[in-house]
Formats: C-alpha cells, sequence, structure tokens
C-alpha cells in the first residue's frame, strides 16, 4: 500500500519538472490529494456504501476543487495536473500512466441509468487544459489530446486529437516515432510535427490546381501546333498525332 503511494508521488516527480521532492509534492499537490482520496471513496463504493462514499467525494471536491465521482476507475501513476476545475464521471475509466491537466471534464452524453456513459482512457494519454471528453467510447493508449478541444468520438492508440469537434492527427506513426514519443513524456499533449488534417486537404487542393494548369498550358501548345499544322496540306500526319496528343492529354 506504501509503495503504491509513493508510487503516485514518484509519477509525479518523473513528470513535473516543478516538483523537486516527495515532500512538496505530498503537501502541495491537490491533484495527488484528490487521486489518494478517491482511492478511498471508490472502496467505500465497492462495498455498497454509496452515501458515505458521495459524502467524502463532496469533502474532497471541496478542498481539492477536482471533482471525481467514486464510482470512476483510476490506474496507477495517475497525474491530474494542477487539478483545479478537473470533472470525472461515475462510469469513466482512467489507464495507467495518465495524465490530465486543468479545466478537463471527463462527461456522458447520456441519461440512461447502468449504462457505460463516460470514456476510457487507456495507458500514457495526456488530456489537455480545458479538453472535453463526451461520450462512452475509448481513447486510445498514447493518445494525446489538445486544449479545448471537444472529442466527441473514439480515437486510436498514439493520435492526437485538436479543435471542435475534436479532429485526428496522423494517427499512424512510424515505429521509430511510435518508439520515440513512448520514450518522451508530450507535456500538454503537444506532438511535433502533426500536421493538421484541414491544412493537408488544402494542400492536396492546391496541388491539383497547380497539376490542372499544367494540362491546360500543354493542351493549348497542342492547339496551336494543330492551328499551325491544319494549314499545310502536306501535314495530315502530324495533325493526327497531335489530336492524338490532345486526347491523351484530355484522358489524363
Amino acid at each position: 500500500m506504501l509503495s503504491s503511494l509513493f508510487e503516485d508521488v514518484d509519477a509525479i516527480i518523473a513528470r513535473d519538472p516543478a516538483a523537486r521532492h516527495r515532500l512538496e509534492v505530498i503537501t502541495c499537490y491537490p491533484g495527488l490529494h484528490a487521486i489518494w482520496l478517491h482511492r478511498l471513496n471508490h472502496f467505500l463504493w465497492n462495498l455498497g456504501l454509496k452515501w458515505p462514499a458521495r459524502f467524502l467525494a463532496s469533502l474532497a471536491r471541496f478542498l481539492t476543487n477536482i471533482e471525481i465521482h467514486p464510482g470512476a476507475r483510476i490506474g496507477r501513476r495517475v497525474f491530474l495536473d494542477h487539478g483545479l476545475g478537473i470533472v470525472i464521471g461515475e462510469t469513466a475509466e482512467i489507464g495507467d500512466d495518465t495524465t490530465i491537466y486543468q479545466g478537463v471534464t471527463l462527461g456522458g452524453t447520456s441519461l440512461y441509468k447502468g449504462v457505460k456513459r463516460h470514456p476510457t482512457l487507456g495507458k500514457g494519454v495526456v488530456v489537455s487544459a480545458g479538453a472535453k471528453v463526451l461520450g462512452g467510447f475509448t481513447v486510445g493508449d498514447g493518445a494525446r489530446i489538445g486544449s479545448n478541444a471537444v472529442v466527441l468520438k473514439e480515437i486510436p492508440p498514439g493520435a492526437t486529437a485538436v479543435g471542435v469537434p475534436a479532429r485526428i492527427l496522423h494517427p499512424d506513426l512510424p515505429k521509430e516515432a511510435s518508439d520515440a514519443s513512448k520514450a518522451s513524456f508530450s507535456a500538454y499533449g503537444i506532438t511535433p510535427n502533426a500536421d493538421d488534417p484541414v491544412s493537408l486537404a488544402l494542400k492536396s487542393l492546391i496541388d491539383a490546381t497547380i497539376e490542372q494548369e499544367h494540362k491546360i498550358k500543354a493542351l493549348e501548345e497542342a492547339l496551336a501546333k494543330l492551328g499551325g499544322k491544319a494549314s499545310d496540306s502536306s501535314g495530315h500526319e502530324a495533325t493526327q498525332r497531335e489530336l492524338d496528343a490532345i486526347k491523351k492529354l484530355l484522358k489524363e
């Protein structure tokens, strides 16, 4: 039990450069206090002591400004960085080594009781400040959610989600890049060299326009040559070649 508590502390020291030693983390980090209090509340909840668990969860919210329903499942070495305003719903599940920043909501979009209403976060997920993850879907291992993103559907492992509603950035990384991303912690869900899909779509449209301009120019040159050949009575063979060239350009 004691080793598990120190494991939470050491995880914070590893991910927060402002944390200098264990005593500072134990006494000054409300995110850690919220996790420890939740473990007690969740234990009571599983014993069937629903009201005491909810009452103690309310006290924990008053003390830490972090609201965690006692029914939520939280893994090992989870770090609630800063923590102010975090809300975690009843059926939420959070995997090991996940980091959640201030203002995050793991909420539900359904009013039905007894169903999975809140998201499941895989291992090593980073949810950045102000993000809203709403629904009973899964966020894959190692995924990152950008600041103020609104996530309404599943995120593949290793992907980055940004925007409102959230868009997926490059979920399929090369093995080397994937291994490198696992080796270092990505604070605030920032992913280097990630291209926005909207920007990629605009680039492809620009490239297509440039290619069409080249084809039109070639077509104009072919037509110009065809006009010159048509005035020459001996140029029937050359004219046929030009027509064939124009047909080829049109097919492309």
